[in-house]
């Protein structure tokens, strides 16, 4: 037996409603015992909008918390030591953005940005490929990645001013193949152009290998994800040896932090989502060599809606017993030798390999995203087939699913989860027009153009994050900064990915496909869907299954992708005469948003029914369908078929 090791960073990802009250959320899981920060924002300040921007409408503090200013980074982080605090900062497309205001308030409160610590999740890449909260092209969007870098080199150097991340690779399908490959692709595209920038020394090159860290999923076939961050490891080494000239052992190391699987997590019996958390946990803590430098796991209930602070602390107990109960943390590598898990990570890094190089003879990650993107929809599909046809056991779903009452959910089931006031949205309306009243505005305006100047800049020696922190200062907003930017580098819709994609269907499928066929002949055309995405929530897997597993089964499928406005949606259902109209939600922001699509579409006289699928309670689903909602589907309604089934039936009547 050796020295006890020291435990991961422990963290819990929240934050919602206002900065205040996360906060206090915040500085109760502190006190718990949680060792670093993991902050969720907001959709709009995601996507770059103030909460007064018509495209905010419903989505205020709904996933996370909105920070529009200074004035909410000082509320987020009241009382809270910054320079001694880990914290991680779920931001991509505007995370130069939100880092500057942190680290505005860091010089606020006198902590030099040279003890800061924390990570700036800032992966583009994958927000095009499953996440969907980006703004600009992929050429803008790496420049703004370098620039963060080259600062973080220079003024920030305990920070990790990029995390690659392929935890929503794998929720949006990604075998642990393709999570290995696309990632380090991700981190390769990024590393070669910091070095081919000019805003780098060639002496730094090292130490920014160092600060590049990860941050990754586990499923719940545990095994394979020991072998997995084994394979990861081992080839972030060579590829930072051989292709980077890194001598360090230390600076090629594979650093990394980890949630969870969120997608395993199921509506049915959600007590089980206990003990996948718990082994999904073990494959990223067991392995001494290639262990998580800091672990967040989701709630029991996240399938059901938002955790309450019980929830979370639940979560951070399980992570407390096992490295402060349990004798993990007094041995080296328990795998070492083993043949089992050599075997099997010997085997996948052989895989990855084969397909990182292919996507680097595509041209890189940056590059290749449609085509990556289709590869991870027909992932999915084969997956969600997998488990239609009970090939995959998912526990109290396809199979075992008999149950007793559970005292977890019984009686009210809104018990179980938080919502969200609807008074917050007109709070921070409020708030940020106020915020507005009081600044100088001529300051505004001439950071502003500045930043405009900068992002214009092919000079080596502008930095986005100068005028970015100035604008911070001077009491510009998210949707300032990202609104400058717009202006120069234009907006980005990413590919869907559901062109080329066929899963492999059941019998079921085959009687799906001939009343298609028939409805057909008789009304000589198609069945015709329009699935949709309404508001700023960008999470597409199920919308993906639902449009490739209809056009499977004969519909005629209109799909453009996320973050379409209600009128965007009702001018394409009149435009495309379409039968039914599928909308897909997960943000919470269903009330505010499908009453608008079905006005709309009774406004302009289209005849079509609304489906509805997303995490719907059942008091709100009761008041969409006396809205007009024809169906109503929730994560516990699987089975594709059945789906595809009913559509079917409300076209035949």
């Amino acid at each position: 037996m050796t020295e006890r090791t020291k435990a991961w960073v422990m963290r819990t990802y929240s934050g919602h409603s206002s900065a205040e009250k996360s906060n206090e959320l915040y500085r109760t899981n502190l006190a718990k015992g949680q060792t670093g920060l993991s902050i969720a924002f907001d959709l709009p300040t995601q996507t770059g909008y103030d909460p007064d921007s018509p495209q905010a409408a419903g989505e205020v503090g709904k996933v996370g918390v909105p920070v529009a200013h200074l004035g909410h980074m000082r509320q987020l982080l009241a009382d809270i030591p910054v320079g001694e605090m880990n914290t991680s900062m779920t931001i991509n497309a505007t995370a130069a953005w939100l880092w500057a205001l942190y680290l505005a308030y860091a010089d606020e409160q006198g902590v030099s940005s040279h003890v800061l610590q924390g990570t700036t999740q800032n992966d583009i890449v994958k927000e095009y490929l499953s996440r969907g909260t980006y703004i600009f092209a992929p050429e803008p969007s790496k420049r703004l990645i370098v620039d963060m870098i080259s600062y973080g080199i220079n003024h920030v150097e305990k920070w990790n001013p990029v995390n690659v991340c392929s935890y929503h690779l794998q929720e949006a399908g990604a075998t642990p193949v393709q999570e290995i490959a696309y990632a380090l692709a991700t981190a390769i595209d990024i590393l070669d152009a910091v070095r081919d920038s000019g805003k780098i020394e060639p002496s730094q090159l090292s130490q920014v290998v160092g600060r590049i860290s990860f941050f990754v999923n586990a499923g719940i076939r545990f095994v394979e994800e020991i072998a997995k961050m084994r394979a990861f490891t081992a080839m972030w080494d060579r590829i930072c040896r051989e292709r980077y000239g890194v001598d360090d052992p230390a600076l090629r190391r594979f650093r990394y932090g980890v949630q969870v699987n969120s997608l395993g997590l199921t509506e049915q019996q959600p007590e089980n989502n206990v003990q996948r958390i718990v082994l999904e946990m073990l494959g990223v803590t067991m392995s001494a060599d290639a262990r998580a430098r800091a672990v967040q796991l989701p709630a029991w209930n996240e399938a059901l809606g938002l955790p309450r602070p019980w929830d979370q602390q639940w979560s951070l107990r399980l992570q407390q017993v096992l490295a402060y109960e349990s004798d993990l943390l007094e041995y080296p590598d328990l795998f070492a030798g083993s043949h089992v898990m050599e075997a099997k990570t010997h085997q996948l890094i052989e895989d990855a390999q084969v397909e990182l190089d292919d996507v680097l003879r595509l041209g890189g990650a940056f590059n290749a995203i449609e085509e990556l993107k289709s590869r991870l929809v027909a992932s999915q599909a084969e997956r969600v087939a997998r488990i239609e046809s009970g090939e995959q056991t998912v526990v109290g779903v396809n199979r075992f699913t008999e149950t007793a009452e559970s005292p977890l959910t019984n009686g009210d089931s809104l018990d179980a989860i938080m919502t969200v006031d609807p008074a917050v949205e007109a709070e921070m309306i409020a708030d940020v027009t106020a915020w507005r009243a009081l600044r100088d505005e001529s300051v505004v305006a001439q950071a502003r153009s500045e930043l405009e100047r900068v992002a214009r800049s092919s000079n080596a020696q502008d930095n986005i994050m100068i005028p970015s922190i100035a604008l911070a200062r001077a009491g510009g907003t998210t949707g300032e900064w990202a609104e400058t930017l717009r202006s120069v580098f234009g907006e980005y819709r990413a590919p869907t990915g559901v062109r080329s994609v066929m899963a492999s269907r059941g019998e079921n499928f085959a009687s799906l496909v001939a009343r298609s066929q028939a409805l057909t002949i008789k009304r000589g055309s198609p069945p015709k869907l329009l699935v949709a995405k309404p508001g700023l929530d960008g999470h597409s897997n199920g919308a993906e299954q639902i449009a490739v597993a209809a056009r499977d089964a004969g519909f005629e499928v209109i799909y453009q992708g996320i973050r379409l406005s209600p009128e965007e949606i009702v001018a394409a259902a009149r435009d495309e005469d379409v039968d039914i109209v599928g909308v897909s939600i997960l943000s919470g922001s269903h009330l505010s948003l499908v009453p608008r699509i079905i006005d709309g579409l009774k406004h302009e006289g289209v005849d079509a029914y609304v489906v509805v699928g997303g995490i719907i309670p059942d008091e709100d689903a009761d008041k969409l369908r006396s809205a007009g909602v024809t169906s109503i589907y929730t994560p516990k309604d699987f089975r594709m078929a059945q789906i595809i089934d009913d559509m079917l039936s409300l076209v035949e009547s």
